[in-house]
């Protein structure tokens, strides 16, 4: 079964457990935000600000409130405009690489959310915490 990408904050995967599974992909276990036990998950949602670009390196490096996280396969993405500068809000929905030392996702899409980054970052750990809390 395929599970829908979940939000999450860096800090959650870096703390997390993980396993591959059977399909070779990465699985992680991590605490759900407000409490109420743990979570699984593969594919993530999140957000941070751009620090910096290695197109070279088909990869980028975020932050968000927790700390950073790196992106690779940026490349390979269809986005809008062009969102990987340093000091952009970007949007990220990726498959989960490795989560130790830091997370590292593989890009599936990007979007950049800079017009509102000020209401985005404010609201993204609320809403983080809300899908965990609702999902089964």
């Amino acid at each position: 079964m395929r599970r829908p990408p979940v939000k999450v904050l860096s800090s959650q995967l870096r703390e997390g457990t993980g396993c591959i599974v059977g399909s070779g992909k990465m699985e992680l276990s991590i605490r759900r935000l407000g409490g109420g036990g743990s979570l699984t998950v593969s594919v993530v949602w999140m957000q941070g600000n751009v620090v910096e670009t290695h197109t070279e390196q088909n990869s980028v490096l975020l932050v968000d409130d927790t700390g950073n996280f790196h992106i690779t396969g940026v490349n390979n993405i269809p986005r809008g405009k062009p969102c990987l500068q340093p000091g952009k809000y970007v949007m990220v929905m990726g498959v989960i690489q490795s989560h130790s030392p830091e997370p590292v996702l593989r890009a599936v899409k990007m979007a950049d959310l800079s017009d509102n980054a000020a209401v985005h970052r404010k609201m993204w750990k609320y809403e983080v915490e809300d899908l965990q809390q609702t999902l089964p």
